[in-house]
């Protein structure tokens, strides 16, 4: 069997933490040919920064993904480009000659004889007016090949009804889509009915006694005033969100189950 760990986003320092603290655990009972984590809030909770990608990648993440956040940061946009292979962005932003978008869509691994193909697309509905993500999966799976490999989709997306859209739109055509963003774990996680693993969000890495990373009391104030609020980050009582998934050598999903730790 192929096995993968895929971990929700990485949510400040306090994420990092959980990252220090519970991944070698994970690494150890799962023994993963691959680990992938959303990483586009791992720098003071939005954006990512070079450093911070070295440090995640020195924790022993293979490849990260990302989202809407990742523009936080403009020295992401050379490091992008220069680490193309292991920091991807989402494919369906618009970019043409004149207006290039740092970095790719998809990244091509291969550990061992195992070949893995991880494509990182993101939602339209109540996040920004890109393009169309199921044109540009489509599109994308047409130009390359993904025969004999496990292919894997982070689909960073608002609502459960776009993601769930995807899920199905990819069904048999892709090993896995992992939804991302909303920093809530699903208890959704299925194997659809052509192979593929999907989950509607595989959650966050970071201080759980927070509203999605952020300290709780900042955001209780901020609906109560219905006023702006500077955001706070915890690092209280980190935990760690994900999935671990098994594929067969077809690259079809035979096991997905929620990861989920935390210190109390």
């Amino acid at each position: 069997m192929i096995k993968v760990i895929f971990l929700g986003d990485i949510v400040a320092k306090g994420g990092r933490k959980a990252l220090h603290k519970y991944l070698p655990e994970f690494k150890e009972k799962y023994n993963p040919d691959l680990i992938i984590a959303n990483a586009e809030n791992a720098a003071g909770g939005i954006g990512l920064t070079p450093e911070i990608a070295d440090e995640i990648f020195i924790l022993g993440v293979d490849v990260m993904t990302s989202g809407n956040h990742i523009w936080k940061h403009k020295e992401i946009f050379n490091y992008l480009d220069a680490k193309s292979d292991k920091l991807i962005r989402p494919l369906n932003y618009p970019c043409s000659d004149a207006y290039a978008t740092p970095g790719v869509g998809y990244t091509e691994i291969k550990k061992g004889d195992i070949e893995f193909v991880i494509i990182n697309i993101m939602g339209r509905t109540f996040v920004e007016c890109i393009d169309c993500p199921f044109k540009a999966m489509d599109c994308l799976l047409k130009r390359i090949n993904t025969k004999g490999k496990i292919v894997i989709v982070d689909f960073h997306a608002e609502t459960t009804s776009e993601k769930q859209a995807m899920g199905w739109h990819l069904n048999g055509r892709v090993s896995a889509v992992v939804g991302t963003h909303t920093h809530v774990q699903t208890a959704d996680e299925r194997i659809l009915p052509e192979g593929t693993a999907y989950i509607t969000d595989a959650g966050m890495c970071g201080s759980m006694d927070t509203v999605i990373g952020v300290d709780k009391d900042v955001i209780i104030q901020k609906f109560i005033t219905q006023r702006p609020v500077g955001f706070k980050f915890s690092e209280v009582n980190v935990g760690i969100n994900g999935v671990y998934i098994e594929f067969d050598n077809t690259g079809k999903a035979v096991k997905i189950e929620r990861i989920s730790k935390r210190e109390h």
